[in-house]
């Protein structure tokens, strides 16, 4: 039997969200996004995980091959999937760091300060191509340190043992209905609604 691959809820309801995010994304837009974009990566994780096992893998190669499709689109929408949990986990709060003592000690230790990090944080967002993330990524792996991560895509330039603590969707459908191509202000909008309780609490856990 095929693995299932869930669609998490969110911290809070589909009506919860217009009100929560509405300085971040248009009404129209926490809908579109999560119940269209973020369900259909799930939903094609589990229509790839139902075509994998009958895929012929005698004739995988190196320029196409429907396995290697598969395999290929398999970590696209699993980057998809991940990156758009932690954006709806992050979001939804006031944007007040005092909640979240823990993991602003460790962004201050990293970056030097709070302001520090969110111009990195920021032009790491900016400089993501129209379909791209920026990720506050604990590197858990290898160096244990925090980075902000340019993630191209879902996964272009994510690191190999890297715990996404904050993600920012670049992605043009993210923020144009609401900003346009403002993307500076959608990004002081996110920094303003992050939910940093719940950021606390995803550090927490992962940091050791």
């Amino acid at each position: 039997m095929a693995y299932e691959w869930k669609f998490n809820p969110r911290p809070y309801s589909d009506e919860e969200a217009k009100s929560l995010l509405k300085d971040v994304l248009s009404p129209e837009t926490t809908d579109w996004h999560y119940n269209t974009h973020h369900k259909g990566y799930v939903t094609f994780l589990n229509k790839i995980e139902a075509g994998l096992p009958n895929a012929d893998k005698s004739a995988a190669n190196g320029n196409w091959s429907d396995f290697g499709e598969l395999k290929r689109r398999q970590t696209w929408n699993h980057g998809g999937t991940v990156l758009h949990d932690v954006y709806w986990e992050v979001l939804g709060g006031d944007g007040d760091t005092s909640k979240g003592p823990d993991v602003v000690a460790a962004i201050e230790k990293e970056f030097g300060s709070m302001d520090a990090w969110k111009a990195d944080f920021k032009a790491t967002c900016v400089a993501a191509k129209l379909s791209g993330w920026g990720v506050l990524t604990l590197d858990q792996l290898y160096s244990g340190r925090l980075l902000n991560v340019l993630v191209d895509e879902h996964h272009y330039g994510a690191i190999w043992g890297g715990i996404p603590l904050i993600s920012c969707d670049m992605f043009e459908h993210a923020y144009y209905h609401k900003d346009g191509p403002a993307r500076p202000k959608y990004i002081d909008n996110f920094f303003a609604s992050l939910h940093w309780g719940r950021i606390n609490e995803r550090f927490k856990k992962f940091a050791k």
